[in-house]
């Protein structure tokens, strides 16, 4: 489930647990977990009841005697159905086109059928990417959502990242979209990862809150606990404190080409072996005076002469 083996619990925390929704599964008819628990915990979530299993990761007998944990959901058959929806839930992309300009959003939902909350979203943006503040724009239901609280710090090249952090009240069962754009900074050739082609990656927003509990707020079930209730330490449990983070963003910066270094070294060592190669055959090359053949004429009257004893021409 993990894509990895867990070996034992986080060190600092004081409870680690895993659940499993087996709601649907009470017969094992929909799929099968190995190891198999016998801790099942029944809670209610958004006024249904749901069952989870429960993997205590503190205790040593979770891990057997190999000291590993490697959980597995195995499907018996393919299901189809919609999921349940969390009362906050929030999304990131990067809009816009070209290697100049671009926008970032942030999309967060609010599903609670009445009841409107604040939520903080901390965003932090690497520095080529340079924010303009001023285009900051709130939205929820195709109106303006001004901030009850906003910080910015502006960033310093090579040194600090831009901080954006802001305080929305989003209402009832809502989008609030958060947008602000951007401009790509011109990075040293030596800045550039080993694949910039690829891109650069933005780490996620924050986005921290306290989501009121639906069951909280139903009469006829005030004896319900909502799930992770002894996480929220409330008199009433009417809200339970809740931190998301978003999806992580790809952003391309303009790239160089790095091959035209390539380039220039061979056309350069090309031209100049061309050019060293004919100047050092001048110099090093022994020039010699050729006398022309003579005539035939005169080549019989040198043997004439000859046979005389007589000079020839």
């Amino acid at each position: 489930m993990f894509s990895r083996t867990l070996t034992e619990a986080c060190p600092l925390a004081s409870s680690s647990k895993i659940f499993v929704d087996v709601t649907d599964n009470s017969e094992g008819e929909l799929f099968d977990l190995s190891p198999a628990t016998p801790v099942l915990n029944t809670t209610v979530v958004l006024g249904d009841r749901r069952t989870y299993a429960v993997y205590d990761l503190t205790k040593a007998e979770t891990f057997g005697q190999l000291h590993s944990f490697n959980l597995l959901m195995r499907w018996k058959r393919d299901i189809s159905g919609d999921m349940l929806r969390p009362v906050l839930h929030a999304e990131r992309y990067v809009a816009g086109f070209g290697l100049q300009t671009g926008e970032i959003h942030t999309l967060i939902y609010n599903n609670h059928p009445y009841r409107a909350f604040p939520v903080l979203l901390l965003q932090s943006v690497p520095w080529y990417l340079r924010l303009y503040i001023h285009t900051l724009t709130i939205t929820s239901r195709s109106k303006e959502n001004k901030p009850s609280y906003i910080y910015y710090q502006p960033s310093k090249d090579r040194l600090c990242p831009h901080l954006l952090e802001m305080l929305v009240q989003l209402p009832p069962h809502s989008v609030t979209e958060v947008t602000v754009q951007f401009e790509r900074a011109l990075l040293k050739w030596t800045e550039y990862t080993p694949d910039p082609n690829h891109g650069f990656y933005v780490g996620s927003s924050v986005v921290s809150a306290l989501v009121p509990s639906v069951v909280a707020m139903d009469i006829s079930s005030t004896q319900e606990r909502p799930l992770f209730s002894s996480f929220c330490h409330t008199k009433v449990e009417s809200s339970y404190f809740v931190r998301l983070y978003t999806e992580p963003l790809l952003v391309n910066l303009p790239t160089p080409d790095f091959s035209m270094p390539y380039n220039v070294i061979c056309l350069t060592c090309t031209v100049v072996a061309v050019a060293y190669g004919s100047f050092y055959n001048l110099l090093t090359r022994t020039f010699q005076v050729e006398e022309p053949n003579p005539p035939l004429a005169k080549r019989l009257a040198n043997i004439i002469r000859r046979l005389r004893g007589v000079p020839p021409l």
